[in-house]
């Protein structure tokens, strides 16, 4: 490049110049004309202002409480919001009333949650525990509303504590604590996979001792024991439609709970976040609820349900209920699934003239390999009676082919001795 070429790139700088003159930033004595190092240094130090100035604040914008139902206290580690709400008795939801979760068996709960920790406590004292968090899941993830429960002279006391800014976490993690301390057991629905270690890591990250382990009711493992064949996807919602027969108005989705706490923080608008509130305290009044229904469900539960509670006994190694269950659900309208189950228990038993009878109805009643392979053991080892085993065999029991022909094998042998002569 010559070097007129290069005045010419140098000429802009001129009007820059006359403008910092003009700002007072430089001054050129009349006359003179300005240097390039001169424009430079006045360069630099209009730079060094600008990147120097501290940006405007921006207006921070305190949540309150106004709107929402929720009373400051003051407590050890500082303010804590609370809001109490009593359900008194005959409060039900649905058909079943919370407060027959005082009456409700710890036996049967134990043995339908498959934990013999629950067996001996007092379901009176329970705790039902319900969070709401900012994420599904990580370190980061904060419950900003926990909701609690507990029975009070016969009512059910729902307690829920909000975290108005993520700086109040300490005092709501440290009520927490206090109520399971106090609790004979802890209730929640799905609370082993989230609810209770998402809290574990907040006391850890708050550097609060963690609280004391208490025996755990999951009624979500509950509920797909019993239900799952006819209710499917046992959300609480399901189970509360199904199960109860109560139907939730105007309840906010569960995606939508952390984006409005995340608006609440942001905005201040505490009728974005008021509907969380109230589908909190939901969910742990209907757990309430299903206590009662799980700790005496004989009388209330649906036939196709029977046979869950039936294959839960059993698993649980309770036969007597198992058969009582078994029972009910043949009478109350379970169809092949309840002689199936009655069938099985009867046979886990020793009852095998119970069995064959059961599995007998049932082969007349579906088409299954399974149910042909029961009977023909049954005919085989009880009735021996290796012909009509081996006409089960014939029509496919679901073996695998090595299987079978050695059944046949064992089976043919005695059918040739049965037919020698005495």
């Amino acid at each position: 490049m010559d070097f007129k070429r290069k005045l010419e790139r140098l000429r802009p700088m001129v009007p820059l110049r006359s403008t910092l003159e003009a700002e007072g930033v430089v001054a050129t004595p009349r006359g003179e004309a300005p240097s390039r190092d001169d424009t430079l240094s006045a360069l630099r130090a209009q730079m060094a202002d600008i990147l120097g100035r501290k940006p405007a604040p921006k207006e921070r914008i305190e949540p309150a409480l106004v709107e929402l139902p929720f009373i400051r206290s003051e407590a050890a580690h500082g303010p804590l919001h609370q809001r109490l709400e009593r359900y008194g008795a005959g409060h039900a939801v649905g058909r079943i009333p919370v407060d027959a979760a005082l009456s409700a068996q710890a036996e049967a709960l134990a043995l339908l949650s498959l934990d013999p920790s629950l067996a001996d406590v007092d379901p009176s004292r329970a705790l039902f525990l319900d969070t709401e968090t900012t994420g599904l899941s990580g370190s980061g993830t904060v419950a900003f509303l926990v909701g609690l429960a507990s029975f009070e002279g016969g009512e059910l006391v729902v307690e829920q504590l909000f975290l108005r800014t993520p700086a109040e976490e300490a005092p709501l993690l440290a009520r927490v604590a206090e109520r399971i301390e106090a609790a004979s057991c802890l209730v929640t629905f799905n609370g082993k996979a989230f609810d209770l270690p998402t809290l574990q890591g907040r006391y850890v990250m708050n550097r609060l001792a963690s609280p004391p382990v208490r025996p755990h009711l999951d009624l979500l493992h509950v509920a797909r024991r019993l239900h799952k064949a006819r209710v499917g996807s046992c959300t609480l919602k399901a189970v509360e439609s199904e199960v109860l027969g109560f139907v939730r108005d105007a309840d906010i989705d569960g995606g939508d709970v952390a984006p409005r706490y995340a608006h609440y923080l942001r905005t201040g608008d505490e009728a974005s976040i008021r509907c969380v509130v109230d589908h909190n305290s939901w969910d742990v009044v209907s757990m309430a609820a299903l206590v009662g229904l799980y700790g005496e469900p004989l009388g209330t539960l649906h036939g196709d349900d029977l046979v869950g509670l039936a294959r839960t006994y059993r698993r649980a190694g309770a036969l007597d209920r198992a058969e009582r269950a078994a029972e009910a659900a043949v009478q109350g309208g379970a169809g092949p699934a309840g002689l199936r189950v009655r069938g099985e228990i009867a046979k886990a038993r020793g009852d095998r003239a119970r069995a064959l009878a059961d599995f007998e109805a049932l082969a007349a009643a579906i088409d299954d390999p399974r149910v042909r392979l029961e009977l023909a053991k049954l005919y085989e080892h009880f009735v021996k009676e290796p012909d009509r085993a081996m006409a089960l065999l014939d029509q496919g029991t679901g073996e695998r082919p090595e299987a079978a022909a050695r059944r046949r094998a064992r089976l043919e042998q005695k059918s040739r001795r049965s037919r020698k002569p005495v």
